[in-house]
């Protein structure tokens, strides 16, 4: 038998450096990660916004996400992702200590899209960066070393954040602004632009289509379809939050506790289960079992007893439906594309999940407001249903007779 020395050894092997020193990176400016998950409760705790007012504020997130990653990812096709990720991280750091002073529903608005315009243009470049350091037999695997450090930091951030939150509200900008500028100058440090060199990624998948994404089939419905799970899956770091406050009062301390939990469980297990997964199932059956576990766990808060066992319950499926999700997903963009058209590609993505965090916190506020928490739940479950259903349907239309599988490209 494996011991789990040897699965972990066996999970991280075979890497490349650089995709080492870009989850460090990642994992630095993650760390403080701390502003977006307190969003909501701060503006309707702190500031006596109402419901829709937080909610129209992280709908501007979700907006100055989208433009962010469309011009990210053309700046990044054209002149390459290094200085895209540096100057993201810098000028975002900024700009989160400035909406620290802003009191305004006005002026925090403002302050959010620009700062999200500028926060987000990091991710394509960055998703950009991870494919050219990876080779096409570890994608899927570096991907998620990027997503460990990605969770590991909010992990961090999220249990920091939460003691912050239950003393001074304030503080977590300035930690989000530092961390920010201590992750682009360790990028421009430890990463000089002459230690990139492009690598021909040879793609396997004869439905690939190499020019625009927007001209593929395939992948835009691949896109419409993740923006339905995005939407519910946003749930659990915009509304959820709220919810727990406010109708089952655990406090700050408690919220950011779950956010960690979360954060550790994708870092410590992911890993280990891609390397048994990866190339066994095509890449979209995975990612109908993760949409699937996330649509029932948001139904546990309807019909189980309020309380922190219940919340700890439904944080520990979200999390599975999260792992066998969400890397399947970089994995099925990734291959679809070239060394010409990876950033527009990783754009669209990003955009995809910019949209429903648009979504999310306008359709959840407004559910609320109308019909109250409960069917807000029920309503997302469904909404995962029919993500889960488009998914499926999808697979068996393009990919089932498929010799060569996505996931072992």
């Amino acid at each position: 038998m494996t011991s789990p020395i040897q699965l972990y050894k066996k999970a991280y092997s075979g890497l490349s450096r650089n995709s080492w020193y870009l989850s460090l990176v990642v994992l630095i400016n993650r760390s403080g990660t701390m502003v977006l998950p307190f969003m909501t409760i701060y503006c309707t705790q702190a500031l006596h916004f109402t419901i829709v007012q937080a909610g129209i504020i992280m709908a501007l997130f979700g907006a100055g996400s989208i433009a962010g990653a469309f011009f990210g990812g053309k700046i990044t096709d054209k002149y390459g992702f290094y200085d895209v990720q540096a100057g993201s991280l810098i000028s975002a750091g900024f700009l989160f200590i400035v909406l620290g002073y802003q009191t305004t529903f006005l002026t925090i608005c403002c302050c959010v899209f620009i700062l999200s315009v500028c926060n987000d243009a990091f991710r394509p470049a960055n998703s950009t960066a991870i494919a050219a350091y990876s080779t096409p037999e570890n994608k899927t695997r570096s991907y998620s070393l990027n997503r460990l450090a990605v969770n590991l930091g909010w992990s961090f951030g999220g249990a920091l954040g939460g003691f912050l939150a239950a003393h001074n509200y304030h503080l977590l900008f300035w930690v989000d602004g530092c961390t920010n500028f201590m992750s682009g100058l360790l990028l421009l440090k430890i990463m000089p632009r002459s230690s990139y060199k492009k690598l021909n990624i040879v793609n396997r998948d004869p439905s690939v289509v190499k020019t625009s994404p927007y001209r593929d089939g395939v992948y835009m419905t691949f896109i419409l379809l993740s923006i339905l799970f995005a939407t519910c899956f946003f749930q659990t770091f915009t509304i959820q939050p709220v919810f727990y406050k406010t109708q089952w009062h655990l406090n700050e301390q408690v919220i950011g506790g779950l956010m960690a939990l979360n954060g550790f469980m994708v870092a410590f297990i992911e890993m280990v289960l891609i390397n048994a997964l990866e190339g066994k199932r095509h890449a979209l059956r995975y990612i109908c079992l993760g949409i699937i576990l996330t649509g029932i766990s948001l139904t546990f808060v309807n019909w189980l007893p309020p309380g922190v066992l219940v919340a700890t319950l439904v944080i520990v499926i979200i999390s599975f439906g999260e792992m066998f999700a969400m890397p399947f997903m970089n994995s099925f963009w990734i291959v679809r594309t070239n060394d010409n058209n990876r950033g527009q590609y990783a754009a669209l993505y990003t955009m995809a999940w910019s949209t429903a965090q648009i979504l999310a916190p306008i359709i959840g506020s407004q559910i609320i407001a109308l019909s109250g928490y409960a069917t807000l739940w029920w309503a997302m479950a469904v909404v995962c249903g029919v993500s889960a259903t488009g998914f499926f349907f999808l697979y068996k239309l393009k990919f089932q007779n498929q010799l060569v599988t996505i996931s072992n490209n």
